[in-house]
């Protein structure tokens, strides 16, 4: 190990995912059987610029594991991608002895890595977003309850839809990345799922589904559709309408896939990725991104990681064809 580590640091940036709060606290817990001081940065890397750092103590992480959100709080910063706040950020390193950054949070917060580390300041990043939408590892901390939030409330939805034989199109979050409303539209039975990942015949793949749904007796409509994809909900439900004189009902979930308890596999995952940042750390490693890939933990290359593409697996999307349609 690197005896030459005394202090590492902890912040969380970008959008809020259920499980950065059990990260947060494995790095500490990391810290702490490594014998080093463990830091939290307050508001992303906009709180290394304006010095919102202190020094972490049991009670500020205890009890947070179950808890959503981050303790840490988030914010976006337009300043820490320029130059002028990269010194700022590097001032505050030296000020506080930061041998070490550990940053959870998806691209954005990656690239924020990446150029510290130009500065010399090491740093390991750790996926946290709802979106499973980081190139590099298989698994992002707060998908799965992220998911679980979504079908649950689709669920609750569905009741009071089928009650009416309604058509229900429901907006899941994603950004541009469809793995969410792929995995939620195949766990709650859905007519269809429209990804942005996927081409889309509008005819064949929704129309025609609901229509077949229709022949054999269903008189309810499940659509999942993903933010980024066929320019939104309100859209697919003006087409549904134009198409088959349906009255669909949009619903748009929101920032409710990012609150709440996350899961066991969050919260296990989370902690697994935190001691592992700082295990890395310890060993010398810089700059570099966790990630979990067939159930292996393992890092790689930031500068790598940013210019990998993702895509949706062949057998998922094969599965969302097959297994979406005229069956509930």
């Amino acid at each position: 190990m690197n005896s030459a580590v005394k202090r590492i640091a902890v912040l969380t940036s970008g959008g809020d995912a259920p499980g950065m709060n059990a990260a947060v606290r494995a790095v500490y817990r990391a810290c702490v059987n490594f014998g080093i001081d463990c830091l939290g940065i307050y508001r992303g890397w906009n709180g290394l610029i304006n010095s919102e750092v202190k020094r972490l103590e049991s009670h500020d992480i205890s009890h947070i594991i179950n808890r959503g959100g981050t303790v840490l709080y988030s914010a976006r910063s337009k300043e820490f991608m320029t130059e002028e706040g990269q010194k700022k950020a590097v001032a505050t390193c030296k000020l506080f002895g930061i041998d070490g950054i550990v940053a959870i949070g998806g691209d954005g917060t990656f690239r924020g890595a990446l150029a510290l580390s130009k500065y010399g300041i090491p740093v390991i990043g750790i996926p946290g977003t709802i979106d499973n939408d980081i190139s590099s590892t298989g698994y992002t901390i707060g998908f799965d309850t992220a998911a679980n939030t979504a079908i649950e409330c689709i669920d609750k939805l569905r009741d009071t839809m089928q009650s009416h034989e309604r058509c229900s199109v429901v907006e899941v979050m994603g950004r541009n990345a469809g793995y969410l409303a792929m995995y939620v539209g195949i766990a709650v039975g859905a007519t269809a799922v429209l990804v942005p990942e996927e081409d889309i015949d509008f005819e064949q793949d929704v129309i025609e589904k609901i229509r077949n749904a229709r022949l054999n007796g269903f008189t309810h409509y499940m659509i999942v559709v993903a933010e980024g994809a066929a320019n939104g909900a309100y859209e697919v439900a003006k087409k549904i309408r134009e198409g088959l004189g349906l009255d669909p009902r949009v619903t748009i979930l929101g920032h409710i896939q990012r609150g709440g308890s996350p899961t066991a596999r969050d919260r296990v995952t989370a902690t697994r990725m935190g001691y592992y940042a700082v295990k890395a750390l310890m060993e010398g490693k810089a700059n570099r991104v966790v990630c979990v890939q067939s159930g292996d933990m393992l890092d790689i290359d930031i500068e790598e990681a940013l210019n990998m593409t993702k895509t949706l697996y062949p057998l998922d999307a094969e599965t969302l064809h097959a297994m979406t349609g005229s069956n509930h």
